[in-house]
């Protein structure tokens, strides 16, 4: 089993909302930690953006936020709210032997349970990690990491996916 870390729309403008149970900024330190703990123990990781179509130029705080990407690592731009929909991730994924994705980022009922349902429909095994992503509300989000995202997958903290991530873990 290769596990690779998808991080989804870790950008400034979108770090900046009033997202709730956890702040973009603890959501983006959290999958920092993760993103690195990845990198060390040689799995992939993908941080994925969003541009808005149809627009002469992106708003302001549309790249990615500072340390989410790494050499070597996958960037995907996705001008839908999945990030399979018209892009290579699924292709990027299967060149590296990837079979198990582990969620995290922002929007959890937007672009990261999208992108969840189509990996479903792709065959990967999913993992979430409930404290490193935030919903538009926290009821939204508390909603998808206790009743939809359980169905696609295993839902745990930050911290019990690095303590599994340690040798003997």
């Amino acid at each position: 089993m290769t596990r690779a870390l998808v991080l989804i729309d870790l950008m400034p403008r979108i770090i900046a909302l009033p997202v709730a149970p956890h702040s973009g900024e603890e959501v983006l330190e959290r999958c920092l930690r993760l993103a690195s703990a990845f990198r060390d123990g040689g799995s992939p990781v993908a941080a994925v953006r969003v541009d808005r179509p149809n627009v002469d130029a992106q708003p302001p705080g549309s790249g990615f936020a500072d340390g989410v990407v790494r050499p070597g690592d996958i960037t995907v731009v996705k001008r839908t709210i999945g990030a399979f929909q018209g892009t290579d991730l699924h292709e990027r994924l299967r060149e590296r032997g990837v079979t198990t994705l582990v969620f995290a980022g922002l929007v959890t009922n937007m672009g990261v349970e999208s992108t969840a349902r189509a990996a479903n429909d792709l065959g990967y095994e999913l993992e979430f990690v409930s404290d490193a992503m935030s919903g538009l509300t926290a009821e939204e989000h508390d909603f998808a990491v206790t009743r939809i995202l359980p169905r696609f997958g295993t839902v745990r903290s930050t911290a019990d996916h690095l303590a599994a991530a340690r040798p003997g873990g």
